[in-house]
């Protein structure tokens, strides 16, 4: 399959091989080999998590914002030998460290990954504490599960204007990271193992300039940490 096939749960090495992915979800599609790229599927039903984020918001965050940064791409890419590489070769090659701001090469594939990303990190059903590994790593990293939470919901609000708060294995302990507006830690070499998209259209229709809100929705309610732990399990 062309880059658009989308593993729900686990993105880790095996996994990948055996499905034929590149990281996180998009691989070759010989039916629709005219173009390199293409939108990753959900992996639940628009209207799956709500009431906490409703089918109006996935309609426009997924079906518009991200098709948009999937469209750009493959535009971009066109008639280049980027077309050949991966997403995340492409980010990688495109990232510019001390650039006050980056190429839309950068930026579209960059929020593609993004993206992906943040819709396996919600599930429906999800939230509340984790168990198993997960909760280990968190006691071991921050002291307590609650302590976790606050340092990433005080990021997550603090995170001035458009950006994505991030939960990453780095330097053997688990670390909370905000990134602005398509940064990725993947760039710098770090493995993310889920994330929250802070742009305002990701929570604007639900919770108007609430981001508290849409914070404390994401950890009671929404947040995956099967995902989470299967990408820490393949690290």
């Amino acid at each position: 399959m062309q880059r658009r096939a989308f593993l729900k749960w686990s993105f880790g090495a095996a996994a990948m091989a055996t499905f034929g992915l590149t990281p996180f979800g998009c691989s070759r599609d010989p039916e629709n080999s005219n173009q390199p790229f293409q939108l990753p599927s959900l992996p639940y039903a628009l209207d799956a998590l709500e009431p906490y984020i409703s089918e109006e918001t996935l309609r426009i965050h997924y079906g518009k914002h991200h098709r948009g940064y999937v469209a750009n791409t493959n535009h971009l890419v066109a008639n280049t030998s980027l077309a050949k590489r991966t997403l995340i070769e492409i980010m990688r090659q495109s990232f510019e460290p001390k650039a006050c701001r980056q190429s839309s090469i950068f930026n579209n594939t960059a929020q593609v990954y993004n993206h992906t990303i943040y819709w396996n990190s919600m599930t429906p059903e999800g939230g509340g504490e984790p168990g198993g590994l997960m909760l280990e790593w968190i006691e071991k990293s921050f002291g307590s599960f609650s302590v976790f939470r606050e340092t990433f919901s005080n990021k997550a609000r603090k995170q001035f204007a458009s950006g994505w708060t991030w939960l990453v294995l780095l330097d053997g302990k688990l670390q909370v990271l905000t990134t602005a507006n398509a940064e990725t830690p993947i760039v710098h070499g770090i493995q993310p193992l889920l994330v929250l998209d802070v742009w305002e259209h990701a929570y604007y229709l639900d919770y108007k300039n609430r981001r508290d809100q849409y914070i404390d929705v994401f950890f009671d309610h929404l947040i995956n940490w099967e995902f989470a732990a299967n990408n820490l399990g393949e690290i």
